[in-house]
């Protein structure tokens, strides 16, 4: 059956190819305005005093750990429930990536296991707000100024999600976005880079263009500048920007369709035997609802596989957040002979959970169509 209901879609409307043909249409494919608009436009929605535009999210961690100077011997704290570019980011400076738990009930990491994993080698935590769920960013601050470690917000999910009213990003030392087609909005691919620190602002401008001194406006003669540092190519095109111009426009109604459809959803879902819904919000900690998860108990957790494909087979699209806690994922447990069984709570969101779909491009009649379809597909396993 075609997919009626996809777990996500991105929203490119007549603004978006509008833009695109405009960059197309100029001689200025990257180092141009448009990049520069959206990074402005990108800090005034979360009130950050510097915004860095970046290829991915992942270029935008890996600049950051490495404008750091993170190499081999230096450990970072790693939430074991992540995307594994959360853990590649620190992998690629040479570093160390020491792997915590998730907490039971949110899927955040577990703050009470963080202390106990540091060592005179740790130099980071990297924080994710799983599937848009903030982290209580007062208490890893706490353990942060207490070890004078640098603090790294994953945010990949977090666009509009707020801690005491402050938008993710903010309360760490650097808070880093994506803009992958199914997120929040997108810009095709991309990424940003917000923080309060203008000196470090600098530097991930600098290196994100191969630590060349000047940019092509500042440039008195084409083609004339130095080379003052290593750098990278990740920088964000003006194509990408273009859309992310477009979208961040629609950003905040993008946010507000997914609390919407998120309640509607996790209510029709209360009264279903056999699963619990991840929680999102609780007073201080406003999420941004990238999707809904479900755990599965009991006998349905055996069950999964035939329920997401019961699911496809009704048009309804469903997922994984994640897929494997990374501990577990070839890579990492060939190379550091990590003990699977040391992150249950990550094992069991990770082996026991289905990512239901929650984004502006479905509304309320959508959710109930999946909770009724989920209702029928539970009653005539456990029948």
């Amino acid at each position: 059956m075609a997919m009626t209901i996809p777990f996500g879609a991105p929203i490119i409307e007549e603004d978006e190819r509008a833009a695109v043909a405009d960059v197309l249409a100029g001689p200025i494919l990257v180092h141009g305005p448009r990049a520069t608009q959206f990074e402005d436009d990108f800090a005034a929605f979360t009130k950050a005093p510097h915004a860095i535009s970046v290829s991915s999210c992942t270029a935008g961690m890996h600049l950051t750990y490495f404008a750091l100077g993170l190499g081999a011997g230096d450990e970072v704290i790693v939430p074991a429930q992540t995307h594994i570019a959360t853990a590649h980011a620190v992998e690629l400076t040479g570093a160390k990536p020491v792997f915590v738990d998730a907490d039971a009930v949110s899927g955040n990491i577990d703050l009470d296991a963080i202390e106990a994993m540091v060592t005179p080698n740790t130099k980071a935590i990297a924080i994710v707000h799983f599937l848009g769920v903030p982290v209580d960013m007062a208490r890893i601050n706490k353990i942060a100024k207490r070890y004078g470690l640098f603090v790294l917000e994953d945010c990949a999910l977090s666009p509009g999600a707020t801690v005491d009213g402050v938008h993710t990003g903010l309360q760490g030392d650097v808070g880093v976005f994506s803009f992958y087609p199914v997120k929040h909005m997108t810009t095709a691919e991309g990424g940003m880079v917000i923080t309060k620190d203008k000196v470090l602002a600098d530097k991930l401008r600098l290196i994100k263009a191969f630590g060349v001194d000047r940019t092509h406006g500042e440039r008195k003669q084409p083609g004339v500048y130095d080379t003052v540092a290593l750098g990278f190519n990740y920088r964000m095109s003006e194509l990408h920007a273009a859309i992310g111009v477009e979208q961040i426009k629609k950003l905040q109604g993008f946010i507000d369709t997914r609390a919407e459809n998120f309640g509607v959803l996790s209510k029709e879902l209360s009264s279903i035997d056999g699963l619990s819904v991840l929680p999102a919000s609780d007073g201080r900690l406003q999420a941004s609802h990238y999707c809904l998860s479900v755990i599965l108990q009991d006998e349905l957790i055996s069950q999964r596989a035939r329920i997401m494909d019961q699911l496809k087979e009704r048009g309804i699209g469903s997922s994984i957040y994640y897929p494997q806690p990374v501990p577990r994922m070839t890579y990492y447990k060939n190379k550091y002979d990590y003990d699977a069984d040391a992150y249950p709570n990550a094992v069991r969101i990770s082996d026991h959970s289905i990512a239901l779909p929650v984004g502006p491009h479905l509304d309320t009649g959508h959710m109930q169509t999946i909770a009724e379809n989920l209702r029928d597909i539970i009653t005539g396993i456990s029948s």
